[in-house]
């Protein structure tokens, strides 16, 4: 490697580091490079000539800072953010936000300006992104998530009106919510937050909210229920309120062999019971719901336990008889 091409290999090396933290002591950056602190400083004012705002940090050990600029320097990546970069732009139509055009936009603006090697490389990652056959709901406008987001953020209250499936606005006027997660499930984003009015923790489906303006006052955060939002959002889609698990969960044998079972089980318990039986603990929101379950697997099974899921599929047994009559 000549000259030229290490000093460039090495400025893009320390532009990477000053981007992944706030603050780097130069000794650091030294000992990461490999160089002298001398050729850290130079190098640093090589990126400041480029146009990268890099600040000095006093103190004992001193360093640098890369902070905001007032314009866009040129771009530099490595070999792992560009591929980073080409597969987070294609798959954009998965994210449930309307940003495609942006995405395919942003995608060929980098591509430009790269060098050839990672244009190449870029060039050879395509990918084709189908978003969920079930998932039928509106994008996301992206202003909508920009501001739910800024509100979550400053710890301000706002306020918005939430329309049903239908499209209708839901009755008792704006909603005024304390905003303390934007969340991305299966396709679909998720405003989780404290309702003023309901004194309760609600999620709102964000492709329903028409934020209203200006936000309310601040507001200290309050404790989600279950420690953090992941938690939180799987017990409230299991219908429990309490916990992550489901509200209920039975357990039953069936007359198949564990392995055929297994790979159709994403959330349960499957143990063998012998070479063509096994166990199934599995849970839902309702009693019929887990014995809907368990007749799929087309095979002779034995509810164990508790007597609800054995009249849950009494129940269906009835249902059954009477839809085949």
């Amino acid at each position: 490697m000549n000259v030229m091409a290490a000093t460039s290999a090495r400025t893009l090396a320390l532009l990477s580091l000053l981007q992944a933290r706030r603050d780097w002591p130069g000794e650091v950056l030294a000992a990461r490079l490999e160089v002298s602190p001398r050729t850290v400083r130079r190098d640093v004012d090589h990126l400041r000539e480029l146009g990268y705002a890099i600040a000095a940090v006093r103190g004992p050990h001193g360093g640098y800072r890369l902070e905001a600029g007032l314009d866009l320097p040129p771009l530099l990546f490595d070999d792992d953010q560009a591929i980073a970069l080409a597969v987070a732009l294609q798959v954009a139509p998965l994210s449930g936000v309307d940003i495609d055009d942006g995405a395919s936009r942003a995608l060929a603006t980098v591509r430009q300006v790269m060098p050839s090697r990672l244009r190449h490389r870029l060039d050879s990652l395509t990918a084709t992104a189908i978003p969920w056959v079930g998932d039928t709901a509106p994008a996301v406008d992206p202003q909508v998530l920009s501001t739910l987001s800024a509100a979550v953020r400053a710890r301000e209250v706002v306020r918005f009106d939430h329309r049903r499936a239908d499209g209708s606005v839901a009755d008792g006027g704006p909603r005024q919510v304390e905003p303390h997660h934007v969340v991305a499930r299966r396709g679909r984003w998720y405003l989780v937050g404290w309702d003023l009015d309901r004194d309760d923790w609600r999620t709102f489906r964000l492709d329903r909210i028409e934020p209203r303006v200006p936000n309310g006052p601040r507001f200290t955060p309050r404790a989600l229920p279950g420690g953090d939002v992941a938690s939180f959002l799987r017990a409230r889609f299991r219908g429990n309120g309490g916990g992550a698990a489901w509200p209920c969960t039975g357990e039953v044998l069936i007359d198949l062999p564990a392995a055929r079972v297994t790979e159709f089980v994403s959330d349960g318990l499957v143990e063998e019971a012998g070479p063509d039986r096994c166990r199934l603990v599995v849970g839902s929101w309702s009693w019929t719901a887990v014995a809907a379950q368990v007749t799929r697997f087309d095979a002779a099974f034995q509810v164990v336990g508790p007597p609800e899921l054995a009249q849950a599929c009494t129940v269906l047994a009835a249902r059954f008889a009477a839809a085949s009559s």
